[in-house]
């Protein structure tokens, strides 16, 4: 029985390393210039926070929003769509890096947004129930995550077992899941966030991140390749790595906290029309600058799973 594991934390690169976002294009990013070839293939050609907007005022009332916290908000730019969308008294946007803090003061400079440098995981749960709205976007893959688990460490008798792994274990146990039976990881850290917010009171939460359960329709298939690990995976970036995020998990906390969960892809609010210009793009394995940015884009509508929670009144 091996009796190793590692656990993938991004906190000290973010703090002390993180100076741009640029290498690393999220959905969000691709989308924010309205030149972008992102864009130009969509239903409606809308920055990433608008779409999202109209997603989430289909199952949130907009006038219940008074106040507003985002965890790790980039260059700042789905706060400011969501604050010409929302009418907020109290925004505040929360991250480990000083440099992205600096630039998101930049983006809301016309905006009344509190900037707090601190740790998620440092803050207590009174600070979380002053919102109404939760949002962590594209971020969660940088939470801890551990490594390279041997199932066979977490049914061992023994009263000292180690306590992440204990924690593991009882996790599994609580919410009625199954033990892997190959060495796995688990986005420990996800959870807790989750768990946090829940446990606080949170009435609506927004979180999404590459997923590591992605599916893509039969008919697509041959057009779009992305692989259903079931497992977290490891994404290499610049200076530091991140993990795909097992939604499965995530939802089932949420649920046992009380939360009504709404599950989705990015492909339910970021639509396009199959063209044949985008029958092309998919098809002809095109080097292309262009044609490789909307593919790459097109995968990751369905590579990014998010979820929405609701706290049942």
């Amino acid at each position: 029985m091996s009796n190793s594991y590692h656990i993938n934390d991004t906190a000290s690169y973010h703090r002390e390393g993180l100076t741009t976002l640029g290498w690393e294009l999220t959905v969000t990013n691709a989308l924010e210039d309205a030149s972008s070839p992102c864009r130009s293939i969509l239903d409606k050609k809308e920055s990433f926070g608008n779409l999202l907007a109209d997603r989430l005022q289909t199952l949130i009332p907009p006038d219940s929003i008074i106040s507003m916290l985002e965890i790790g908000g980039g260059y700042g730019f789905l706060m400011r769509d969501f604050l010409r969308r929302f009418r907020v008294d109290r925004a505040a946007m929360v991250d480990l890096s000083p440099v992205l803090l600096n630039k998101q003061r930049k983006t809301l400079k016309e905006s009344a947004v509190t900037f707090i440098e601190n740790d998620f995981f440092s803050i207590g749960a009174d600070f979380f129930r002053d919102y109404d709205l939760v949002l962590m976007n594209e971020i969660i893959g940088d939470f801890p995550t551990i490594c390279d688990i041997d199932p066979a460490m977490l049914v061992s008798d023994e009263s000292d077992i180690d306590p992440v792994l204990g924690r593991v274990r009882d996790f599994l146990i609580s919410h009625g899941l199954p033990f892997p039976e190959e060495t796995f990881n688990i986005n420990t850290g996800a959870i807790e966030a989750v768990d946090r917010l829940c446990s606080a009171g949170v009435k609506y939460i927004y979180l999404s991140e590459h997923s590591c359960e992605a599916t893509v329709p039969e008919n697509m298939k041959n057009r779009i390749r992305i692989e259903s690990t079931q497992n977290p995976e490891r994404i290499t970036l610049m200076g530091h790595c991140e993990y795909t995020i097992k939604f499965s998990y995530l939802a089932r906390a949420a649920e046992q906290r009380g939360y009504r969960v709404h599950r989705g892809q990015y492909k339910d609010f970021i639509t396009f029309p199959y063209t044949d210009r985008v029958n092309f793009i998919l098809t002809s394995h095109s080097q292309k600058d262009e044609h490789e940015i909307i593919r790459q884009f097109i995968e990751d509508l369905y590579k990014y799973e998010y979820l929405v929670l609701i706290r049942e009144e």
